[in-house]
């Protein structure tokens, strides 16, 4: 019985990976979101094996309140599910700087610190790879502030954004 279900289990592995579809070697585009993620991130990602790659990701925002970037790494597997599309999941992190405008807190002047964070991302998706070089993502990013400015280091946020990106 242990034998059958090794060959099936065997059978079953070999499988996927025979029908796993190639990924792009480069991609590069947009990562739209909003969260922590600053709203538009530069996006690129590179093919590592056969089903996996890197993701960098370049955020920033200038508003009326702070100034700041975030720059994110993931690494990730890669999985098909039917014609072009492909679900994917990842780990990874990244560092960021903030550096807020000055205000009134209680009627007084308040100066808020900003400075460098540092942070651990998980990541899963799903995407669909068209036949021309266009692939469409959507996925799903927690984050978890680990050194720096409080705001980012205490807190868990989540992050969903769609992705356009050229496949070259």
């Amino acid at each position: 019985m242990k034998i059958v279900k090794t060959v099936t289990l065997l059978f079953f592995f070999g499988t996927m990976a025979m029908n796993a579809q190639e990924i792009s070697n480069h991609a590069l585009g947009l990562r739209l979101g909003d969260s922590d993620g600053f709203g538009a991130e530069i996006s690129y990602q590179k093919q590592i094996k056969r089903t996996n790659r890197l993701e960098l990701d370049l955020g920033w925002r200038d508003s009326r309140n702070y100034d700041a970037f975030k720059l994110a790494g993931l690494y990730q597997w890669v999985l098909p599910i039917d014609g072009g599309f492909n679900w994917y999941y990842g780990f990874g992190g990244g560092l960021g700087s903030v550096d807020f405008e000055p205000r009134f807190r209680d009627d007084e002047p308040f100066d808020p610190d900003g400075g460098l964070f540092i942070f651990a991302a998980g990541d899963i998706g799903i995407e669909y790879n068209f036949d021309f070089p266009l692939l469409l993502s959507l996925d799903f990013r927690p984050e978890i502030g680990l050194i720096g400015y409080n705001d980012f280091s205490d807190n868990f946020d989540f992050d969903i954004a769609l992705g356009v990106r050229y496949q070259f």
